[in-house]
């Protein structure tokens, strides 16, 4: 295994600022419901715009099944800030009787002839979109499908890694071909040994943040009959384990699946492999609680090969319902912490690791409440305690060596291990115990909604100070610039569309959505001026672009009242 990544060379070549910062970025797939907890069946809401090209909101594999993307940024708080608003929008912008669904694990279904798979339009990859998921419906059913939840994607700041590859003696380490080691291999070890250990101990990230513990009678069979207890109005729940989206019923492939991770090249030969023998129809359906990302996703193992791996993304985490993002910060601080542990920890060099990584993680998600459960440590019967928090020791000394983390935070996932309790899943057990399943996630959905409308409707967002904080004040004058350009083209459209109609004697329907396409023109407009102007960076436009549009979408009618434009109904 790979030692030339360890604690001592990480503390001599890298300051507490180059590991604070990184690439950091979110996706949240959920759930559209009704009020009574029923999947709503409706399109994706109109006012989102084409799912295709919208590069921060669009749909998974339903089209009740939202999913949010974030861009990347350089620090947790960012991120996360930027996620957190995006939320808002998303969960202010549905219908009254909409909400979001705040469990990885799906509501009340229909019959599966009705759940309705992501529709698109207009160009050669919709069509392949929509014939990939029609596969996998095929193949692991459409119920097992709305399973959601959230993806963290994380790399170091590729100047740490070159300061990493200066100083360590590469002269003195081989390649794979037996050769000086170049940037690109050098850059692939350090995420592959990330990713092995990630693999290795993500039963720890899986009991720490687990949240997903009921299920409705309409879910798959395969998972409702590992729950033990009933809510008697209609769904099952478990008070053994604290994620059923991780255990042997979740969304997994058929069979198991080992690639190797020595290299990136074995990786890259073994998925094809895969593919070739049926078990695969493409690399991304690999499912794996790590994933290595390439630099061109349209062609994932050349690039792969070619490029090198440019991040990994994380798919342990389930949706939290006691927040109002379905995230919770702290948990992406201790992620970021336990990814930093994962490249600097020793390795085992016991044969099976794949093999006993896979046992512990379903057995964590589906018995960890168990105090009799025992883990498997190179062969050899373990209690998920012990190993716990030795490795929150390690984790704990690592930080104090480098100078990041925070004491608190790593004293806090001390205590969900001894006093289980304290989890996340134990919390929304209890909640189901005095509500019932479907009751009690559909009152936290309906407070989330209420908190997010809250905070964007009271929130004077112009003048607030954080929002300055990030936002350059040109990018607030361009928010106003939009809504009055909004407004008068929208006067003038209306016109031409007048025109059009009485013209033809035909209703055109390019103009039913005037105010969402002029609103994204004009944004872009503004945004490519502001950079062009050097007001912002051009690598901030995209980030920028989504502020305007989203800050004018949801000021517009506040705004034109305040100037006195238009008058409350």
């Amino acid at each position: 295994m790979d030692r030339i990544f360890n604690l001592s060379q990480l503390h001599k070549n890298a300051s507490s600022e180059d590991l604070k910062q990184g690439s950091f970025g979110i996706e949240w797939e959920g759930l559209r419901v009704r009020e009574n907890g029923e999947l709503s069946l409706s399109p994706h809401p109109e006012i989102f715009g084409n799912k295709l090209s919208n590069p921060y909101i669009t749909t998974d594999f339903s089209e009740s099944q939202i999913e949010i993307i974030t861009p990347t940024f350089d620090t947790i708080d960012e991120a996360f800030s930027f996620f957190s608003f995006m939320s808002d929008l998303v969960n202010s912008s549905l219908d009254d009787d909409e909400f979001l669904w705040f469990q990885s694990l799906p509501c009340i279904l229909p019959d599966s002839s009705k759940i309705p798979i992501a529709k698109y339009k207009g160009r050669e990859l919709a069509e392949e979109s929509m014939e990939y998921r029609k596969g996998l419906a095929k193949k692991y059913g459409l119920r097992k499908q709305l399973i959601s939840g959230i993806h963290f994607n994380f790399s170091f700041k590729e100047e740490l890694i070159e300061k990493l590859y200066e100083n360590l003696d590469i002269s003195e380490i081989e390649s794979s071909e037996n050769s000086r080691m170049s940037y690109k291999e050098f850059k692939n070890r350090l995420y592959l040994k990330i990713s092995r250990n990630y693999i290795r101990y993500v039963w720890l990230i899986i009991y720490l943040t687990g949240c997903s513990v009921a299920a409705h009678d309409t879910f798959t069979p395969e998972c409702t009959k590992l729950m033990e207890n009933s809510d008697n109005r209609g769904s099952v729940y478990s008070e053994r384990g604290p994620s059923f989206r991780n255990a042997s019923c979740g969304y997994k492939n058929l069979v198991h699946l080992y690639p190797n991770y020595h290299s990136v090249e074995e990786f890259a030969n073994d998925v094809q492999s895969f593919i070739d023998e049926g078990h695969l129809s493409q690399a991304k359906e690999l499912y794996t609680q790590i994933r290595l990302k390439p630099k061109d996703p349209r062609d994932v193992l050349l690039s792969l090969k070619e490029d090198g791996i440019k991040y990994v993304e994380i798919r342990t985490l389930d949706i939290n319902p006691f927040y109002k993002c379905g995230l919770i910060k702290r948990d992406m601080e201790f992620l970021h912490l336990f990814l930093i542990y994962c490249l600097i920890a020793e390795e085992s060099d016991y044969e099976n690791w794949q093999e006993e990584a896979i046992y512990n993680e379903e057995i964590t998600a589906e018995a960890a409440y168990d105090f009799s459960m025992k883990l498997i440590k190179d062969g050899e019967k373990i209690s998920l305690e012990e190993w716990g928090l030795s490795i929150l020791d390690e984790i704990d000394d690592m930080c104090r060596t480098l100078g990041i983390g925070s004491r608190s935070l790593i004293d806090s996932m001390r205590q969900r291990i001894v006093d289980p309790s304290l989890t996340y899943g134990k919390g929304l057990i209890r909640l189901i115990k005095e509500e019932g399943y479907i009751n009690s996630q559909i009152k936290l959905s309906k407070i989330n909604k209420i908190t997010s409308k809250y905070l964007l409707e009271n929130t004077d967002l112009l003048n607030d100070e954080k929002f300055k904080e990030y936002v350059p004040i040109a990018v607030i004058v361009g928010v106003v610039v939009n809504i009055m350009l909004v407004y008068g083209s929208t006067w003038f459209a209306t016109i031409l569309e007048e025109y059009y109609e009485q013209e033809y004697k035909r209703e055109i329907k390019f103009f039913d959505h005037k105010k969402i396409w002029l609103s994204f023109f004009w944004s872009v407009v503004i945004a490519l001026t502001l950079a062009l102007a050097k007001f912002i960076e051009w690598r901030e436009l995209p980030f920028y672009l989504f502020v305007i549009l989203g800050a004018s979408t949801f000021l517009y009618e506040a705004f034109l009242k305040k100037v006195g434009i238009k008058k409350d109904d």
